[in-house]
């Protein structure tokens, strides 16, 4: 059994928040050099909320899916007691839904309060809260009074000690469980010498940890450096962007292993956990920098899928056999969902395996409408749909009961929408109706919408009130519902 021992901000090596960077491979692999803690990239708090929580059995992960099936966060249970979730948020209630999203999943929550890009301080978040100390009380509040887990905030110094001091201060008051400082200023970048003295007043003033950040440009080559700047900044832990980028192995005791072997290792994990491949492209290039030029770098920068990728560096077959192990592994799951699927199965649903294809059908006609207006003129109560979604590939089945009868395709679709057109499909196919087909010829439904379009513009015509009663609303509207989609 899993024990949840709460997260320790001092006397730690900690792998800093990077855009495009802090995805689970690397997160992974940072952990694996010796890293204590790893917060993952800067992931947008609206983002976060049109995301579906969904546990992916095949690669054994618990992932964030947008509504486009992105997968916008994807954390297991390695790094459960040592990921922290950080988010960009400029609004308390947002970011405490998102917490809640996310907070079994993550050891602690970070709100960004430091990153100076303009597509973050145009929508208020990042270094913008700076300039906004009762929003920052307000969101970390809500956050610490909200959720179980740790909060931590990671901040830019402002112009003067005393205003950063003054500000760090009011914001131990939320109740946060550490601060990171990144000591430079919003407008100042890595060729900018960090301010060590600044981190230094800062963990001297305050209680909490405080978790020094920078170092990478001034300080950090190895890994005897991250003592160095610790002692530099009087901070309780170190956090590392830059350097942990070059080579993760920077955490490593022992001293930084080849970057040959640290680019192998990570695309393993790439591969291991369906790691997009532009996302892995992307890190693998900032590890080779000024070996970008050479013939391999060349290659990389030219691979357009995972497998390319894996060939760059001689990978080819550790491509091939991990990528079968997980297919099958997949095969078996989907097998094992469909046995049971077969086993709850009500032996009375009548079952055909058909598709529903808009292009087979005239404009804003389905065959929903088709059985709805079936239904109306045989007196038989509305057609009732019962969808269901299977978790492991987010697929949707829709049962259908017309006249007491179930009826249902045994084809899992891509949405709630479609699996509902499929289910009538196959009631009216097999209650041998007309299912509206642009094959089928003439459209009772399209002609019945002329003639009613006609009879409102007559009406308006006579200044007539054009709202119709709701008994008389046209038999061609489907009807929809509001219910949520149950998992299987």
């Amino acid at each position: 059994m899993t024990v949840n021992t709460p997260l320790c901000f001092r006397g730690k090596k900690i792998l800093a928040p990077m855009v495009r960077v802090g995805t689970l491979p690397m997160r992974l692999l940072a952990l694996d050099y010796g890293a204590d803690i790893v917060y993952c990239e800067e992931l947008i708090d609206i983002k976060m909320l049109q995301c579906k929580r969904v546990i992916n059995e095949a690669l054994e992960t618990v992932d964030f899916v947008a509504p486009n099936e992105r997968v916008v966060f994807r954390t297991c249970e390695r790094e459960r007691q040592h990921v922290v979730f950080q988010m960009g948020s400029a609004d308390a209630e947002r970011a405490l839904a998102v917490a809640k999203l996310v907070e079994s999943d993550v050891a602690g929550i970070d709100i960004n309060m430091g990153c100076p890009k303009e597509y973050s301080t145009k929508a208020s978040m990042g270094a913008a809260l700076l300039s906004d100390p009762d929003k920052i009380e307000s969101i970390l509040t809500t956050l610490v009074k909200g959720i179980c887990k740790p909060v931590t905030c990671k901040i830019r110094i402002l112009p003067s000690v005393e205003d950063t001091v003054n500000l760090v201060k009011r914001i131990e008051k939320t109740g946060i469980a550490a601060i990171a400082v990144h000591g430079r200023k919003k407008e100042e970048r890595p060729q900018h010498p960090v301010h060590c003295d600044v981190i230094k007043a800062i963990s001297e003033a305050v209680s909490i940890p405080v978790i020094a950040n920078g170092g990478s440009h001034d300080f950090i080559k190895e890994y005897a450096d991250i003592e160095t700047f610790q002692k530099a900044t009087a901070a309780s832990s170190v956090m590392i962007a830059r350097a942990a980028m070059w080579n993760p192995s920077i955490f490593r005791k022992e001293g930084v292993c080849p970057l040959k072997d640290v680019m192998r290792n990570y695309i393993k994990y790439a591969v291991r956990y369906d790691n997009h491949y532009t996302n892995t492209k992307y890190c693998l290039c900032q590890m080779l920098r000024e070996q970008l030029e050479t013939t391999q770098g060349k290659k990389l920068h030219a691979a357009q899928s995972t497998q390319e990728i894996c060939e760059v560096f001689e990978m080819g077959d550790f491509y091939e056999e991990t990528t079968a192990v997980f297919e099958a592994k997949k095969t078996s799951l989907e097998t094992k969902t469909q046995d049971e699927d077969d086993q709850m199965e009500d032996p009375d649903v009548i079952k055909m395996a058909v598709r529903f294809d808009k292009r087979e059908y005239p404009p804003q006609i389905t065959p929903k409408m088709y059985l709805l207006e079936w239904c109306r003129k045989e007196k038989h109560p509305q057609p009732v749909y019962e969808t269901v979604q299977r978790p492991l590939d987010r697929l949707f089945c829709s049962v259908v009961t017309v006249a007491e009868r179930k009826y249902r395709s045994t084809l899992w679709e891509k949405s709630k929408k479609l699996a509902e057109q499929a289910a009538a499909i196959v009631c009216l196919r097999t209650l041998g109706v007309p299912e509206g087909k642009l094959c089928e010829g003439e459209n009772q439904l399209i002609n019945k919408r002329k003639r009613q379009d006609q009879e409102r513009l007559i009406n308006r015509d006579h200044g007539e009130d054009p709202a119709e009663p709701s008994h008389k609303k046209a038999n061609f509207i489907e009807e929809t519902s509001d219910r949520n989609v149950p998992k299987m």
